[in-house]
């Protein structure tokens, strides 16, 4: 059980720095990148018809850069695959005791007996 834990712990620590070096990657490349669009508007003149578009391409670019860092360092942090099975674990909990409730005031109301097995598909058309 303990070996089956730590194998988790390792995955989750491998997958996030993954998450990191790809994120570091694409600041690099970014910064290349534009480097390479201002040497491409100013010095060859690629495009000058636009004036200085390479402002522009920057600038999207930096905007998908800090997209890409709210991705790894906040929303994955928060919204990752721990937060996605806990809340699916809530949402089944929850459907669990809205069953038996219904199921039990069916059994109050005598339209069935306690011996009856209600069927899934049955309990959500009664619930509507």
């Amino acid at each position: 059980m303990e070996s089956t834990e730590q194998h988790e712990i390792y995955e989750k620590a491998r997958k996030r720095i993954k998450q990191k070096k790809r994120l570091y990657y694409h600041f690099l490349l970014f910064l290349v990148g534009s480097v390479f669009l201002i040497v491409l508007n100013v010095i060859f003149n690629v495009g000058e018809q636009f004036g200085e578009w390479f402002k522009y391409a920057v600038a999207l670019w930096l905007l998908l850069w800090i997209l890409h860092v709210v991705n790894v360092f906040i929303t994955n942090r928060f919204f990752g695959k721990d937060w996605e099975r806990l809340e699916t674990e809530k949402l089944i909990t929850k459907h669990e005791i809205k069953s038996e409730n219904l199921e039990e005031n069916l059994i109050k109301s005598g339209k069935i007996t306690p011996n009856d097995k209600l069927p899934d598909s049955e309990k959500k058309n009664l619930n509507q």
